[in-house]
């Protein structure tokens, strides 16, 4: 059975997400199997200088990178990656089960992620030019990630 992995750094604390992203990924199992890992954030002084912010980036991708499956197709969101409309993306997804047969999103924390992880990512992948608060972007992927595997099953849930 096909994977779908999803990696976040950071603690989801508003009970509205948590419901949210528990409703999506009950949804998505529907499809495939879904597994979540949440790491912990880097702890950053008050006001974090670059070189504070750069080491702990460091810090959490050494939690990502074993984490992440290496038969997987990987996918990177972050803010300068590729945008595609909701077919694209289904397209991908729907190549990458057929591959890899397991694909694994990662979501940096508030501060993004290193470039460590961005280069071991198979696609750098960005859900639109605005920036969302990185708790959000958890309940925004998975909605595109039911999305997409609807377009592919050709459900009526994508209109």
């Amino acid at each position: 059975m096909a994977t779908v992995k999803i990696i976040t750094v950071g603690t989801l604390k508003e009970d509205y997400l948590r419901a949210a992203v528990a409703e999506y990924e009950k949804r998505i199992s529907g499809f495939c199997k879904v597994e979540s890992i949440n790491l912990k954030e880097a702890k950053l002084p008050q006001d974090p200088s670059d070189g504070d912010i750069r080491r702990a980036l460091s810090e959490e991708a050494k939690q990502i990178l074993a984490n992440m499956p290496d038969r997987a197709y990987k996918i990177a969101m972050c803010v300068e990656g590729k945008q595609f409309s909701s077919e694209e993306l289904a397209g991908k997804i729907d190549g990458a089960f057929s591959s890899a047969n397991e694909i694994c999103f990662v979501i940096g924390s508030s501060h993004g992620l290193d470039d460590s992880v961005k280069n071991a990512a198979d696609l750098r992948l960005s859900v639109s030019k605005l920036t969302f608060p990185h708790q959000l972007m958890r309940v925004v992927l998975l909605e595109s990630i039911y999305r997409c595997l609807n377009i592919i099953k050709g459900t009526k849930y994508h209109k």
